[in-house]
């Protein structure tokens, strides 16, 4: 578990190797925002993203789109501080403002393992009514698969690994990094 003394230490201490550096984020985030402007050129998507982690990932895709759009956030709890791994059944921590009904939502997500928390939030959503609902997510990681999970736009398939950087956290630290890395798995 990082406290803010390891923190102090920096993410190097952490760090076991740059999965997905800052260049390659930046060329398949505005290559996702191409496509999502196609693919929705006569409609007027809402964006939700899954805070926190999803942050990141959102205010650069939004940029990366070329057509109108709206934007909107949830908080979804299923980790909680120094969990590795899902805890059970997620749960809606920041609702909507934005009525989603007759609406072209896109669900834009940090990173998709066991699935609970996507599919949740799907099921959820699917009960307001939307004119369409489709799935963003940056990192997909299937091998962890509980849950289908219907993605319509995936930045990047991982393996089975610990992720933080570009709004991924470790224990809360290190979202601001500009790439996305490997924890050390001795430090896990």
């Amino acid at each position: 578990m990082v406290d803010e003394s390891t923190a102090r230490l920096g993410y190097a201490h952490f760090l076991e190797r740059v999965l997905i550096d800052e260049d390659t984020l930046r060329a398949r985030v505005a290559a996702l925002g191409a496509q999502i402007s196609a693919d929705y050129a006569d409609k007027t998507p809402l964006l939700i993203c899954l805070l926190r982690g999803g942050v990141m990932f959102m205010t650069d895709l939004s940029r990366s789109l070329t057509i109108p759009h709206h934007l909107d956030f949830m908080a979804v709890s299923s980790y909680g501080v120094g969990a590795r791994v899902t805890r059970g059944q997620p749960r809606i921590t920041l609702d909507l403002n934005t009525d989603i009904r007759a609406r072209h939502v896109l669900l834009v997500e940090d990173i998709v393992d066991s699935g609970h928390t996507v599919d949740h939030v799907l099921r959820m959503l699917q009960t307001r009514d939307p004119a369409s609902l489709k799935v963003c997510v940056l990192l997909d990681k299937p091998s962890r698969r509980e849950v289908y999970v219907p993605i319509t736009y995936r930045g990047f398939e991982i393996p089975d690994v610990f992720v933080f950087g570009y709004g991924l956290d470790l224990d809360e630290y290190f979202r601001n990094l500009p790439f996305i890395g490997v924890v050390k798995q001795e430090l896990l």
